[in-house]
């Protein structure tokens, strides 16, 4: 056990998140497989253990016909799972939503229509009257940007739904959703915390050229702004032209926003990877002529209308799905969120996507725990630096790799940026420092990749701007 790493960490609730439905006709999930083995690596590493376990609780199943009518064997299957995750010694949490809505729904139009809204929380009501008295954490969805920006306004699950900027209204319909599930909860008596989750972006900068900051800085607005700034300020995120992209929907009506910024008790942070980002205009620069024009891709094509583009790291190791492993990113993005929000954040849950260690296996195959376990140690030390500085992070939630496959598959084909074409090149060994007791910066602050790359400007140096406790 890393008697530092455990100091700094020593607050932090530790759990798995799935997106299994509670109320599928399936067996009740158990403690072993992707449980066990985080609970297996967090113990050794910090001398915690992962008491919490959080499932969907399955609205297409549990309403498939229409409001105001449930499945009675759906409601049972909750029931025998929530009794059996107690029985086990573990705290139970639900999550509402995750992507799929009730066909009925789906029909007439999803979250495109406003009164899908007002259909969730009367079913988070139902939900907190049931099983309020086990549930100890409600999440009101898997990443609200999944739904909405995802699906409606990119089309990135399904192409024939895309919308563009029409679709922009289904991203303040979840957001007016969140916060009228949120007052709904408490309005049936419901104790326990209740909080959202939000997709967390990092980017960092292709080159110093002040374009690809302002690059960085519009990445990180289409992204984390869109969500967090209607939740914590109360406002629909404005563009650098003074424009706000939902308000010119016309969807927005009075007394939305305040019920949009309800207090949540918490606020997840669903972390995969960094982003390399630059000016359309550096393309050219930035990239070798032969893969110049294939960094066009679906993704691409969309963010250059906003004025960024997304880039393959360089020398940087990556995992099967073409992802960027850099352990200091994500500490960098918390610390970046809490500079932007300050004490406006709740406290903070971190929701690790597991696209680090699917590909994490020795010479001869098998599950390589000692390289999984130095990843997670070089990740948790930075991230323990920016608690320590102020950073309230009360939960890190593991959320199972094998869940939703074909979705970060199509992700990862249409979407990742870490290597062109996604061909994997030579791995670069592991960087020494990752596998020791501190991972630190370089003597300018910024974090260092062994090549001798400057990633970030950097999680250290971010941090040393946040108040101490």
């Amino acid at each position: 056990m890393n008697d530092g790493l455990y100091e700094s960490l020593r607050g932090v609730e530790w759990g798995v998140a799935t997106a299994d439905s509670v109320a599928a006709p399936q067996p009740p999930p158990d403690s072993g497989g992707h449980f066990q083995q985080w609970t297996d690596d967090i113990h050794q590493l910090v001398g915690a253990d992962a008491k919490t376990y959080r499932a969907v609780a399955g609205w297409p199943q549990l309403q498939p016909d229409g409001p105001g009518s449930w499945d009675r064997a759906a409601l049972d299957r909750c029931d025998r799972t929530l009794d059996s995750l107690l029985a086990q010694g573990l705290r139970p949490g639900l999550t509402l939503l995750n992507l799929a809505l009730p066909p009925w729904l789906e029909a007439s139009g999803g979250w495109l229509e406003r009164g899908t809204a007002q259909y969730f929380a009367e079913y988070a009501a139902e939900m907190g009257r049931r099983f309020g008295d086990r549930v100890t954490r409600w999440i009101t969805s898997t990443d609200l940007a999944r739904p909405s920006l995802a699906d409606r306004v990119a089309g990135m699950y399904c192409a024939d739904r895309r919308a563009g900027m029409a679709g922009m209204p289904a991203v303040h319909h979840v957001l007016l959703a969140n916060g009228l599930a949120t007052q709904a909860l408490r309005a049936v008596g419901v104790s326990s915390r209740i909080g959202t989750t939000v997709t967390l972006v990092g980017g960092h900068a292709a080159t110093d050229d002040p374009y690809d900051r302002l690059a960085v800085e519009r990445l990180e607005s289409w992204t984390n702004r869109l969500f967090l700034d209607p939740l914590l300020l109360g406002e629909h995120m404005v563009t650098e032209d003074d424009l706000s992209p939902i308000e010119a929907t016309g969807c927005v009506r009075p007394g939305d926003l305040e019920t949009i910024a309800t207090a949540q008790d918490l606020l997840g942070l669903s972390w995969t990877s960094p982003f390399r980002v630059t000016a359309p205009e550096n393309l050219a620069r930035v990239l070798p002529a032969m893969i110049r024009f294939r960094a066009l891709n679906e993704v691409n094509r969309l963010l250059v209308g906003l004025g960024f583009a997304v880039i393959p790291f360089e020398d940087v190791q990556t995992t099967a799905y073409g992802w960027p492993i850099v352990p200091e990113a994500l500490a960098d993005a918390v610390a970046g969120l809490h500079d932007l929000y300050a004490e406006l954040l709740p406290p903070l849950s971190i929701v690790d996507n597991g696209m680090g260690d699917l590909d994490l296996v020795d010479d001869e195959g098998r599950c390589d725990d000692a390289r999984r376990r130095a990843l997670l140690r070089a990740k948790l030390t930075w991230l323990g630096g920016v608690i320590a500085r102020g950073v309230d992070v009360h939960g890190y939630e593991y959320w199972s790799v094998l869940d939703d496959l074909e979705a970060k598959f199509r992700y990862s084909r249409l979407y990742a940026m870490a290597v062109p074409d996604h061909e994997l090149p030579p791995q670069p060994p592991i960087p020494s420092d990752w596998v020791r007791t501190k991972t630190s910066g370089g003597a300018d602050g910024a974090c260092r990749h062994p090549a001798g790359l400057a990633l970030v400007p950097s999680a250290a140096a971010r941090a040393q701007s946040v108040v101490a406790p």
